[in-house]
C-alpha cells in the first residue's frame, strides 16, 4: 500500500478524509458507518441487497450525508483506502477479490472496535468455539461481576462492541463471545486471554474447508498474555494453540470432565477443581464450586462453567466468585431447558442445537430419549450423531426439509429405534411431534427437542422453534 493510507497494523490512527467503504447495512454496518462517518472519514456504504428494511437504513445514513449503494456489493467504489465488512459476508466475494488487487485491507467491526479502543481499554476475556460461546460468556460475565468488576458480555452475542468501547460506561474487562467469521477479519486483535471450546463441522460453505474453519478459530489465540484455554477432550483446540504465536509466558490451560494433571481445570468427586492457578499445582488444586452449582448440569455445561473458570482464573478472579458467579448464572432460552413434566415424563427444549456437535452433547446428556429432530441439515451428514447417541433412543419423531437425512441415519445405525416420520410444515407441525413423542414415551423417559439442524425451514428461527415445542407440551399437559 502506497504512503498515508490506512495501515493494517494495530496503531491508532487518523480517519479524518480516509475513504472509507463498508460492506453491508444490518446490525454491524450502520453503527460502524456512523463511527467512521463521526470521525471524519468520507463513507460509502454498499449493500446487496435493495429490500425495504435496507432502503429505510440507507435514508438514516444518507440523511448524515453518508453515501448508500444498495444493490451493488460486488465492485470497489474508487479511492477506496479500506474496506469495513459485516461478518457475514463471504470472503469470496468479488469485492474482497478487487480489494486484495488494490491492496486494500479488509477488517470487520471486531478490527474496527479494537482499533479504537482508547489507550486505558479494558482488556478483552475472548471465546469462540463450534457450540457454547454464549453460554461460556455469560457465565464469565457473571462471575466476573460476582468479583466486583465492571464487565459485560459482548460481541457475537447480541450488544454490540462498538458500543461497548465507545460508550460512555467504563468497564474493567469485557467478557467477548466471537464467531470464526468475526476472526476470519481482525487480523490485530489481541486478547488478555482467550478459550476455544470445541471444533467441529459448521459453516464450511461459508470458510470453503475444515481447515480455514480452523485456522480461523484459531486467530483468537494470538498474541494472548496470560492464557490460551483448551478443551483436553477434543485435540484440534489444543493444536491451536501449539501454533499460535502468543507473548512470553503465556500458559496453555486445558480444562477435562476429568481428573485434572497440573496447569489444567477438572472434575473430582462431584467438585469443580483449579489445579492451574494455584500455589504448587504439581500437588496443589483449589476447588471452585460444586457440579450441582452449574445450571443445567449436563456435561457440556459443565464443560462450559470450567472454560469460563479458566478464564476468569487467568484474570486473576478469586475462587469464592467462581461459585457465586456460576450459581447466579441463568442460562438462555432454548438451550436444555426444562419445560414440564407430564407423566413421568421430562420435555425437555434445546432448540439451540443447530448442528449436529450441539445435538450429540444434548443427548448425551440424557437417556432414555425419544428425540425430536430435522430441519435444515446445511450440508451435515448425521450418521456418526446418530451412531454415538444410538443406545440412549428410545425412539425418534422426524421434522423438517431435512429430515430423510436423519431417517437414512437412523435406518443404518439404530434399526431397532422406532422412528415416527413427520411430512408437514404447517402450524401444527410441532403438537404433533410432540403428542407422538408422548405416546412412543414412557416413565422415566426424556423427550428432547435437539433438532441437530436449522429452523428456518419451518420457523422464523431456533427461538420461534423452541417456543412452538413449549407451547405444544404445556397443551399436552393441559
Amino acid at each position: 500500500m502506497g504512503s498515508g493510507q490506512v495501515t493494517s497494523t494495530s496503531e491508532l490512527f487518523d480517519f479524518k478524509g480516509r475513504h472509507v467503504t463498508v460492506a453491508g447495512l444490518g446490525v454491524s454496518g450502520v453503527p460502524a458507518a456512523k463511527v467512521l462517518h463521526a470521525r471524519g472519514a468520507i463513507v460509502t456504504v454498499v449493500n446487496d441487497g435493495d429490500d425495504a428494511r435496507a432502503r429505510e437504513q440507507a435514508a438514516e445514513l444518507e440523511a448524515l450525508g453518508i453515501t448508500v449503494r444498495l444493490g451493488d456489493g460486488a465492485s470497489l467504489p474508487e479511492g477506496t483506502e479500506l474496506i469495513v465488512t459485516a461478518p457475514g459476508w463471504k470472503p469470496d466475494k468479488p469485492l474482497f477479490q478487487a480489494a486484495e488487487k488494490a491492496g486494500v485491507p479488509v477488517w470487520g467491526d471486531v478490527e474496527l472496535a479494537w482499533r479504537l479502543r482508547g489507550p486505558d481499554a479494558a482488556p478483552w476475556l475472548a471465546v469462540t468455539g463450534t457450540n457454547g460461546k454464549t453460554t461460556t460468556v455469560q457465565m464469565l460475565a457473571s462471575i466476573l461481576k460476582a468479583a466486583g468488576l465492571r464487565t459485560a458480555a459482548v460481541g457475537n452475542i447480541g450488544v454490540s462492541l462498538l458500543d461497548a468501547v465507545l460508550g460512555e460506561e467504563r468497564y474493567d474487562v469485557l467478557a467477548v463471545e466471537l464467531s470464526s467469521y468475526q476472526l476470519h477479519w481482525a487480523p490485530s486483535l489481541r486478547a488478555h486471554s482467550a478459550a476455544v471450546l470445541n471444533l467441529a463441522p459448521d459453516h464450511l460453505d461459508w470458510h470453503g474447508s475444515m481447515e480455514a474453519y480452523a485456522r480461523d478459530k484459531g486467530r483468537i489465540y494470538e498474541g494472548n498474555r496470560v492464557a490460551c484455554v483448551y478443551n483436553v477432550e477434543d485435540k484440534a483446540t489444543e493444536d491451536l494453540v501449539r501454533e499460535a504465536d502468543v507473548e512470553e509466558g503465556c500458559r496453555a490451560i486445558g480444562f477435562t470432565l476429568g481428573t485434572p494433571a497440573p496447569s489444567q481445570l477438572g472434575v473430582v468427586d462431584g467438585i469443580l477443581v483449579d489445579r492451574a492457578f494455584v500455589e504448587n499445582r504439581q500437588k496443589n488444586a483449589q476447588e471452585l464450586a460444586e457440579v450441582s452449582d452449574v445450571n443445567p448440569p449436563a456435561p457440556h455445561n459443565i464443560a462450559n462453567a470450567l472454560a469460563a473458570a479458566a478464564l476468569a482464573r487467568a484474570f486473576g478472579v478469586p475462587a469464592k466468585a467462581v461459585r457465586e458467579g456460576l450459581k447466579a448464572f441463568r442460562p438462555d432460552a432454548h438451550r436444555i431447558a426444562h419445560v414440564a413434566d407430564i407423566d413421568g415424563v421430562a420435555y425437555i427444549d434445546d432448540s439451540k442445537a443447530t448442528n449436529t456437535h450441539a445435538a450429540e452433547a444434548s443427548l448425551a446428556a440424557y437417556e432414555p430419549i425419544v428425540w425430536i429432530a430435522g430441519g435444515l441439515a446445511k450440508g451435515a451428514v448425521f450418521d456418526e450423531l446418530v451412531a454415538k447417541s444410538a443406545k440412549r433412543l428410545r425412539g425418534a419423531v422426524l421434522i423438517g426439509a431435512d429430515r430423510a437425512l436423519i431417517r437414512d441415519a437412523l435406518a443404518r445405525h439404530a434399526p431397532e429405534v422406532p422412528v415416527v416420520d413427520l411430512d408437514r410444515t404447517d402450524t401444527g407441525a410441532m403438537l404433533q411431534a410432540v403428542t407422538e413423542a408422548k405416546r412412543l414415551a414412557q416413565p422415566g423417559d426424556t423427550v428432547l427437542l435437539a433438532p441437530a439442524c436449522a429452523s428456518m425451514d419451518m420457523f422464523t428461527n431456533y427461538n420461534e422453534r423452541g417456543d412452538a415445542f413449549a407451547a405444544a407440551v404445556r397443551e399436552l399437559g393441559a
